[in-house]
């Protein structure tokens, strides 16, 4: 089994959408990936209420299936802080009360200000749901770890991208290119076993 011709991934996020056409493109899958931009009726009113990120990932990709009638990929992803205690976790999206970007880094370096270098261990956390027709439902995990850095840096990327530096890297996730972040990011990982997981089937 592969991915079919075109694909809808649950989310209005244009750098996500290209996030995942790179990624497929570089497996060699012509697979076109539609965002629920394209489809201006559908109504993107699920609310994220599972306590995971797989539940969450499974519960958009279920909603866009259903709706729209297309394979459907979703994720939900977020920032998991050793020092907070795994937050902002699935809250990551909203940590700060705002759903902006910038709000969210500044709360996370706020919380952090006094922690050591040494503590300041975090992980990016992915789930990726795919749903089809003939029940085929998969959900699989992509984690990508590393560490909170102390001010803001880059702007490539999104989310706490400029604060957040991978294990094995000085730089941060903002400040590497698109394609080297693909190879090394959470989303990336789990897209890569999601594509591995459906070859097999």
């Amino acid at each position: 089994m592969s991915l079919p011709p075109v694909v809808v991934l649950a989310t209005r996020n244009a750098k996500k959408q290209a996030e995942l056409q790179r990624i497929l493109t570089a497996h060699g899958i012509a697979t076109e990936v539609r965002s629920l931009a394209d489809f201006p009726h559908y109504i993107d009113d699920v609310v994220e209420s599972a306590p995971d990120f797989e539940g969450n990932a499974l519960l958009k990709a279920t909603a866009a299936f259903e709706a729209l009638g297309l394979p459907s990929i979703a994720d939900d992803s977020g920032l998991c802080v050793d020092a907070l205690n795994g937050m902002p976790g699935v809250l990551s999206a909203r940590w700060a009360g705002t759903r902006d970007d910038e709000d969210n880094v500044n709360l996370v370096l706020a919380q952090l200000r006094d922690v050591p270098n040494e503590r300041r261990g975090a992980q990016f956390v992915a789930a990726v749901a795919y749903v089809a027709d003939n029940a085929v439902t998969l959900v699989v995990r992509g984690v990508m770890a590393g560490r909170i850095g102390r001010t803001p840096s880059g702007s490539e990327g999104f989310g706490y991208d400029p604060i957040f530096i991978a294990d094995g890297q000085s730089a941060t996730n903002a400040e590497l290119s698109p394609v080297e972040k693909d190879a090394l990011s959470h989303r990336g990982r789990a897209l890569t076993t999601l594509v591995e997981r459906l070859s097999r089937m």
